[in-house]
């Protein structure tokens, strides 16, 4: 090693070089990185999702979830299986272990669920699919006094003109159900015809429809051949011919059936302030970057609203916020830290000296990059709070090699030599700092799951920005410092140096060395005294006195109100008290206002309200006032005033008030059993007991009772008139 630090010394070009090109390829890297908001990672999880018409949860439970997942055992790679059942559907979620590619997982999935051949009629066929990692970048509403089929218009034309900008590739859309064509058949309609209703579906069914017959091969042409008369329209299937007499007498649709564009029956609806909405959900993949599509997103919201009058659009969500506040927040310690390294050195040794110690934070961070750009890390919350955590690491090698090398020169030795002996004597200490701290961090290598995912991302980059201050300290800084003004031998002391040089003499002999040397002849006291910290330190954080949570507590802008209903309670009845809900916000908002801005500033900005997925679900999205700007107003605040003023709701299963995050419910327990009874007995328990504690609000689980039912049970006489029980349900279905 001694060598190579002599070298670079004797030939300060090659010190020279190498900053240069660590700085030049550490810019150019940087510039190539692409912004995400958390680490990209390879999906690890493949869903099966089944759709059942008609089936309740149980049937779905008993007739395809049990099945799929015994085809399951028996398949390599699968660390944890998990089910929901639903009515009318179920998914399946897998998730493959590390170590195995997930798209021979995927196949050996498909495979198993391909091989079952008992699933019951009427079952649409399972899809099964690795789920994609996708980034959320922004959503924001389209809303206005219009009605669903303009909003949906409107709706569909940004999400052409976004698809179309460069760049921008996930483009999705809710708040609206889907539209359907509706044929009512009328019954006596159609026995005066002498038709069936089984008779007359099937000849819409046959006539409704899109075919290719192959190709027609001349001698100068090739022709495909197909028939498209698939209508999109009620108004497209009124001719369809559903019978033809033998005298040539023809029935068509609507001479037997009413015919009608409408809404499916699902509950998707959303409201933005009051407005009817369509949501626009844009995310990012993992070669686009994120910071990019929200900048040309909020670009086309602002031409958007600038050449409409009738609708506008509302941003709910931009996640590239958070982004651009740790990058400014990592740009302000970077130079803060640079400049009180500077300020702080002066005062002591030399400014130059004290410039060529703070560059260690630039080069370190160019090394980084590079590294980073090789392996395919990106600028998210996760990497940039790695480098706020590591910013102030970056430099302790640097002064304690600086500080030596000044120290040999004040004693008479020459630069040149006092830069190499001077980096060689603390060099092991130096090196053994570093590498203390790296293993530290690699530990977070090692986390299993996503949390490990994310983690090691972070850990990365403290390790490869430390490696990179240990390389700029023991081969760059010396250089720099040995043929420098920094070892100035004509340079005196100012005043200000000599006030500190002063109090550090003071400190150093009135305080220090006392202190010292008492913990040295009172080695049982001074471990006594240490172990006793530890135990007041290990009382404090038993006793809650020092608070712990997992994640920081960070004051969100957002609030997220989750309404549920007794399931089969009606749509309108759920979005009357999701209304409810969304006037207490306002009227919250207007108490807030009052009393923390004296009504200069509104506390509550936006109410995002939307009904489903079922009729029975809703939720409501607040936007309040960002942190910097709300002063002493907490979001417990608005959460409690908001709660307080919707009071109770009758019959609500569920009325949750919480801030989005990540990182699921401060406190969350599974109960696992074979027993469906014993567990709802179970749950119960656990939650009159957990209601009963002051610290806990808003305890509810997600044990989903199903939709009440009609039983059909077929009489006797059935028989005898020839119906069987499936002829029945499918007539009624």
């Amino acid at each position: 090693m001694k060598s190579i630090v002599q070298y670079f010394i004797k030939f300060p070009i090659a010190a020279n070089l190498l900053m240069v090109g660590l700085f030049l390829i550490g810019i150019f890297s940087l510039l190539n990185l692409k912004s995400t908001f958390f680490p990209e990672v390879e999906s690890r999880i493949i869903n099966i999702q089944v759709v059942f018409p008609g089936a309740s949860p149980e049937e779905v439970e008993e007739g395809v979830i049990n099945k799929i997942e015994e085809n399951l055992k028996g398949i390599t790679g699968l660390e944890q299986v998990t089910s929901v059942s639903r009515e009318n559907s179920g998914t399946v979620v897998i998730e493959v272990m590390r170590g195995y590619t997930t798209d021979r997982v995927l196949q050996d999935v498909k495979n198993a669920v391909d091989r079952i051949s008992s699933f019951p009629v009427g079952m649409e066929p399972p899809v099964v699919f690795k789920v994609e990692n996708l980034g959320f970048a922004m959503s924001f509403a389209i809303s206005g006094e219009v009605d669903l089929r303009t909003l949906k218009r409107y709706a569909r034309e940004v999400e052409d003109d976004l698809r179309a900008i460069e760049g921008i590739s996930k483009v999705s859309l809710s708040g609206f159900p889907e539209e359907e064509i509706e044929i009512a058949f009328r019954e006596r309609d159609l026995r005066a015809y002498n038709l069936t209703f089984q008779e007359a579906t099937q000849a819409v069914r046959e006539a409704n429809l899109q075919l290719t017959g192959g190709t027609v091969k001349g001698k100068e042409e090739e022709l495909l051949v197909r028939a498209d008369s698939k209508g999109y329209f009620a108004e497209d299937l009124r001719e369809i011919v559903v019978k033809v007499s033998p005298e040539g007498g023809i029935v068509r649709l609507h001479q037997i059936a009413d015919i009608r564009d409408r809404w499916a029956d699902n509950p998707n609806r959303s409201f933005m302030n009051g407005q009817p909405s369509v949501v626009v959900t844009v995310q990012n993949t993992l070669e686009e970057d994120m910071i990019t599509i929200t900048d040309k997103v909020k670009e086309y919201i602002e031409n958007f609203n600038a050449t409409h009058e009738v609708v506008k659009a509302t941003i709910i969500r931009d996640s590239s916020i958070i982004l651009k506040q740790r990058m400014e927040l990592l740009t302000e310690n970077g130079l803060l830290g640079f400049f009180m390294v500077l300020i702080l050195l002066a005062m002591f040794l030399h400014w130059r000296l004290a410039f060529w110690v703070a560059l260690a934070i630039p080069i370190s961070f160019a090394g980084m990059f590079l590294v980073a750009n090789m392996i395919g890390i990106t600028i998210n919350v996760i990497s940039l709070f790695g480098m706020i955590l590591v910013i102030g690491i970056l430099v302790d090698d640097g002064i304690v090699i600086g500080e030596s090398i000044y120290q040999l020169y004040e004693k008479g030795t020459p630069p040149l030599k006092a830069a190499v002996e001077g980096t060689l004597q603390v060099l092991p200490a130096v090196t053994s700092a570093i590498l203390t701290t790296i293993i530290a961090f690699s530990a977070f290598l090692f986390i299993d799951g996503r949390l490990g995912d994310f983690f090691a991302e972070m850990a990365i980059v403290v390790i490869f920005s430390l490696v990179f201050s240990l390389i700029e300290g023991v081969l760059i800084l010396p250089t720099h410092v040995a043929h420098s003004k920094a070892l100035n031998p004509d340079r005196s002391p100012n005043r200000i140096q000599d006030a500190f040089d002063r109090f550090m003499g003071w400190m150093r002999d009135r305080l220090y060395k006392p202190t010292l040397r008492f913990a040295m002849h009172n080695k049982l006291l001074t471990t006594a005294v240490l172990v006793a910290v530890l135990i007041v330190t290990n009382g404090a954080m038993k006793g809650g006195i020092i608070k712990s949570t997992f994640f920081p507590v960070i004051e969100r802008d957002n609030i997220v109100v989750n309404l549920q209903m007794p399931a089969g309670t009606r749509e309108h009845i759920t979005e009357n008290w999701l209304s409810h809900i969304e006037q207490a916000t306002w009227e919250a908002n207007k108490e807030l206002s009052d009393r923390f801005f004296q009504g200069e500033k509104e506390a509550i900005l936006k109410v995002e309200k939307s009904v489903g997925p079922t009729t029975y679900e809703g939720t409501i999205n607040v936007t309040i006032l960002d942190g910097e700007n709300r002063d002493s107003l907490t979001l417990r605040e608005v959460i409690n005033t908001v709660r307080r003023i919707a009071g109770t709701i009758p019959d609500a299963e569920q009325v949750g008030f919480s801030s989005q995050t990540p990182f699921g419910k401060p406190v969350s327990i599974s109960l696992v059993g074979e027993n469906a009874a014993e567990l709802d007995r179970a749950a119960a328990k656990v939650k009159a007991e957990l209601s009963q504690l002051e610290e806990l609000a808003d305890v509810n689980d997600n044990n989903q009772a199903g939709l009440r039912e009609i039983d059909i049970q077929l009489k006797e006489k059935a028989h005898f008139l020839g119906l069987s029980l499936q002829d029945i349900v499918g007539q009624v279905r």
